[in-house]
């Protein structure tokens, strides 16, 4: 790109950049108060991650919640309400069994059903995603957002739906600098999750606690910044095959720890949003400073799928074959750059 190129580009772009990054976050966008523990739910055991047994033999077409939660794609969908939270267009519905799932529309339905299999085949707690090309909704009204994904008035096309079930109760969001599991072999395996699926968006409210057969299970919730190009406000992507072959994943390496890549500071005339650009920053250390021998412990349990697994991730997500091509040879390369550790 030429020097005249890129300074049309910015001038354009900056006028936005300023007014998104100086508004409060209330008025960027409607956000959830973060919601407090509940009373003795602190008795029950915390526990982030769980053996995931033989990793080679796991269905990664479905997930977690395996075919028996799977959505049917020819099912019948009755709209319930629009969700108008964070930034992606969203709406809850509820099939002819009672199951209530929450429809994602956007730049984030197939990232995330990518990242939450590969999430899971780690033996981390994840949500039950599933990807439809399409699926029809009754009495779906239009939509305040995402309505350009909506052809004939109720079939949705490129839809996230993830699960609700009613055994899972949400108690509380976490925090990645202030949670039981400081130092651990596996917080430490998350955080370099999070780098090896790009994951840019670390805020806390993208992590919950949930209570579920008595148990507090850690959980990042929200994986749809994934596999794009890391960054500022400007540079960063999601679901983004060339900027994610392109992002460098090690960025340095001593005898004890690693730093992981993670670019998550906003764009400079945007720090008059002081608690925005602080909360982006601190978010690149989330990546650093892990030691050597727990990114290799990662490295091993990943390294244990096959060539198909890791295709079938990014297939089931409704990639193109090309872009499952390039997804599935970078995770394999970055496996790869784990265990050479």
């Amino acid at each position: 790109m030429r020097p005249t190129q890129r300074l049309k580009i910015i001038s354009q772009v900056l006028p936005a950049v300023l007014i998104f990054g100086i508004l409060p976050a209330t008025l960027a966008q409607k956000h959830v108060k973060q919601k407090l523990p509940k009373e003795g739910i602190s008795d029950l055991p915390a526990i982030i991650w769980r053996d995931p047994g033989n990793i080679s033999a796991l269905n990664l077409v479905y997930g977690a919640g395996g075919g028996g939660h799977a959505p049917d794609p020819n099912g019948r969908y009755i709209f319930e309400n629009e969700d108008m939270n964070w930034t992606s267009p969203k709406f809850y519905v509820k099939d002819s069994n009672g199951v209530r799932w929450q429809i994602k529309l956007g730049a984030e339905p197939e990232s995330e059903t990518a990242a939450t299999r590969l999430v899971w085949a780690a033996g981390y707690f994840v949500d039950e995603d599933y990807y439809l090309a399409e699926v029809k909704v009754e009495g779906l009204p239009e939509l305040r957002r995402g309505q350009r994904f909506v052809t004939n008035g109720d079939l949705v096309r490129g839809a996230r739906l993830k699960r609700r079930d009613k055994k899972i109760k949400k108690i509380a969001h976490w925090d990645w600098f202030k949670n039981p599991f400081g130092g651990t072999r596996e917080l430490n395996g998350l955080r370099v999750m999070m780098a090896l699926v790009n994951n840019w968006d670390l805020k806390g409210v993208n992590n919950w606690v949930y209570s579920v057969d008595g148990e507090q299970r850690y959980v990042v919730s929200d994986l749809g910044a994934t596999f794009g190009k890391t960054g500022n406000n400007i540079s960063r992507s999601k679901s983004d095959p060339e900027g994610y072959m392109k992002t460098k994943f090690i960025d340095k390496v001593t005898d004890d720890e690693i730093d992981f890549e993670m670019r998550s500071r906003p764009f400079f005339p945007t720090v008059v949003n002081v608690p925005n650009y602080k909360q982006r920053t601190k978010m690149q250390e989330i990546t650093k400073n892990i030691p050597r021998a727990d990114a290799r412990w990662l490295g091993h349990l990943l390294g244990q799928l096959t060539e198909q697994q890791i295709r079938d991730c990014f297939q089931t997500a409704g990639y193109t074959p090309e872009e499952v091509n390039g997804y599935a040879s970078e995770v394999q390369k970055r496996i790869a750059e784990l265990n050479a550790l």
